[in-house]
């Protein structure tokens, strides 16, 4: 694993003052996974709340506007995640042509993990994950300190966002609600190898003032979300916290339901908490299960195991929770069998309808920083860093099992595009991981239809 990360870009990480004045700043948000971008109203705040201009754009759902781009000062970023990264990458050349002066900055999760190529892309700063703070210093002529500080949040700015409307819908008995965005805490006290949070936030855990996020939720509901996902990596690292603002806020807002993602091992220290999630208006609790594979779990260090996701499952049942497992289907270590065995157990769980398709065809991602690269059986598979797509490529030892994942991923990519259900999906991905239908058992299990957000990916 790589050392500490130096998130001030080229220059030192000391304090330089100079004279304060107004800069004209535009924040850029390329993908957040369909949700109005916290990471531009956020920075907004502090930006705003220090005099400066700032237009906030949304390139996944609004056009480029070159007028405003030609004219910004200092131009940033937001990089949450792997396809936001390669998105802003690509678009880079198209502002530097256009505003050649423009100071250029990346911040979020995965800018200090690709500060590399970001760099030699032509971004003169980039800052890591608790950004708010060193953006309006960087506004402000101050080079920041670039380490993860503890901060006074501030309640997100969203003015002059596109409206809920734009943004990804939840699908919930046959209606469709507008869907708001907010986090609780940052970071995550675990170590999973695979996790893009762990370069960064090394263990580290940061709770937002939970005013700051009620007030959040306040101003989005005012503009008309019915429903809030808290983007937490893990929303019991503080399991406290997160109860206090849950139950605050369905006094407010009793109407108001909302989904999580916690850890299975979470789940089930806390369980005495899950009545407390479905009686506060949480609909799904998303878990990053990854294999059903215990050898494979070690590998990941996800301290659980199969039958802790089999618990687990029974658990959120039991108290009126919808469970939706993420896993990371193809690995260095899967095999056809384990595949197979993944489908059976789902279908077996009841789980087809709650697991979003993609899930079922995605292929390990290996960026700079990760720890999966400490495995020697994994340096074994590394072919080599594709500097486009953001990730050591690797191959995997039975060349069936990456026909297999090349062959799933387009099928899942063309049925959701025809508008098939999740069940008619998991149908179709058993038939072609088996070469035979699914049981008659599992097809007509009755499945009530589940919630879900409408937007199919996940990284």
């Amino acid at each position: 694993m790589q050392g500490s990360l130096d998130y001030s870009g080229s220059r030192p990480a000391t304090m330089v003052k100079s004279k304060q004045t107004r800069v004209n700043v535009l924040l850029i948000s390329t993908y957040e996974m369909g949700r109005q971008p916290f990471g531009l109203a956020s920075p907004a705040a502090w930006l705003r709340d220090g005099g400066h201009q700032v237009t906030c754009l949304d390139l996944a759902v609004s056009p480029f506007p070159r007028a405003v781009a030609a004219q910004a000062e200092m131009i940033a970023f937001h990089l949450p995640m792997h396809t936001a990264t390669r998105m802003a990458i690509a678009v880079l050349p198209q502002i530097q042509a256009l505003n050649p002066n423009a100071k250029l900055v990346a911040y979020g999760l995965y800018a200090p993990i690709n500060k590399k190529l970001l760099t030699e892309s032509g971004v003169h700063t980039v800052l890591g994950a608790e950004f708010e703070a060193d953006l309006a210093a960087l506004a402000d002529g101050v080079v920041p300190y670039g380490r993860l500080v503890k901060l006074n949040f501030k309640i997100p700015d969203r003015t002059g966002l596109p409206s809920l409307s734009r943004y990804a819908k939840l699908q919930i008995a046959g209606e469709s609600r507008p869907v708001g965005y907010t986090e609780a805490s940052r970071g995550c006290k675990h170590l999973c190898r695979h996790c893009p949070v762990v370069p960064v936030y090394q263990g580290q855990f940061r709770v937002v003032q939970s005013d700051v996020v009620l007030g959040d939720v306040r101003q989005q509901v005012a503009a008309g979300a019915r429903h809030i996902t808290f983007g937490d990596p893990d929303f019991f690292n503080g399991p406290t916290h997160a109860r206090r603002i849950i139950e605050q806020l369905h006094r407010e807002f009793p109407q108001l339901t909302y989904d999580v993602t916690i850890k299975v091992q979470h789940l089930l220290q806390n369980r005495e908490l899950l009545p407390v999630l479905a009686a506060t208006g949480c609909l799904f609790v998303t878990s990053a299960v990854e294999s059903l594979d215990d050898s494979v779990l070690q590998k990941l260090e996800k301290h659980h195991t199969r039958a802790d996701f089999l618990e687990v499952v029974k658990l959120c049942r039991s108290a009126g929770l919808t469970f939706v497992p993420t896993f990371i289907a193809f690995t260095p270590w899967t095999t056809l069998t384990s595949y197979r065995d993944l489908l059976k157990t789902l279908a077996e769980e009841g789980l087809d309808a709650s697991i979003a398709p993609v899930q079922l065809a995605l292929r390990l991602l290996i960026p700079e920083g990760s720890r999966m690269l400490e495995l020697s059986d994994v340096l074994d598979t590394v072919d080599h860093f594709d500097s486009q797509a953001l990730v050591y490529r690797w191959r995997h030892r039975d060349p069936e099992v990456d026909a297999l994942s090349s062959r799933l991923l387009k099928l899942v990519d063309k049925l959701q595009k025809g508008n098939a259900t999740r069940q008619e999906i998991f149908a179709t991905v058993w038939q072609e991981a088996s070469g035979a239908a699914p049981p008659e058992v599992y097809t007509l299990m009755p499945r009530a239809t589940v919630p879900y957000l409408d937007e199919p990916w996940y990284c």
